[in-house]
């Protein structure tokens, strides 16, 4: 049986980190498949006009598209060049809740993030996101130093 890996990115250097170390449990592992995620903070909950939602929508998209070519992607190439099965996703939401919506709808068997970094994803959500992934999720959550 193939054991699923997702690993939540936060586009900064601490990712990197996640990375190495989810790179080194599928080793370990053998069998193995990694998932690269990255979410992006987004709230479906505003209050606009017709065009100013239209306008969110496009820059949703480009988000989607800048995140999955500048951070999805690269790490996607590296876990491949060593020679993993790899892949990767980009959604928008609440980091937690869409970190194990990721994983249970994939079928992962355990989610792997960075605690620290320089800013971004483990910064926004230290205090109040990872203790909601870590205490809501439905597989284990590894927290990396």
């Amino acid at each position: 049986m193939t054991t699923k890996l997702v690993i939540g990115l936060d586009g900064q250097g601490s990712g990197d980190r996640a990375l190495t170390y989810a790179k080194d449990l599928a080793e370990r592992i053998g069998d193995c498949e990694l998932l690269v995620a990255y979410v992006i903070e987004w709230s479906p909950y505003s209050f606009q006009t017709a065009e100013e939602n239209a306008q969110r929508h496009k820059r949703r998209e480009e988000e989607i598209s800048m995140a999955k070519e500048r951070i999805v992607d690269p790490a996607v190439a590296s876990l491949q060049g060593a020679g993993m099965t790899a892949s990767g996703i980009v959604r928008h939401g609440d980091v937690a809740h869409t970190l194990n919506s990721i994983c249970e709808k994939e079928g992962g068997h355990q989610i792997i993030v960075c605690r620290s970094s320089e800013g971004g994803f483990a910064q926004r959500i230290f205090g109040s996101s990872t203790a909601n992934l870590v205490m809501s999720a439905t597989v284990p959550v590894t927290v990396i130093g």
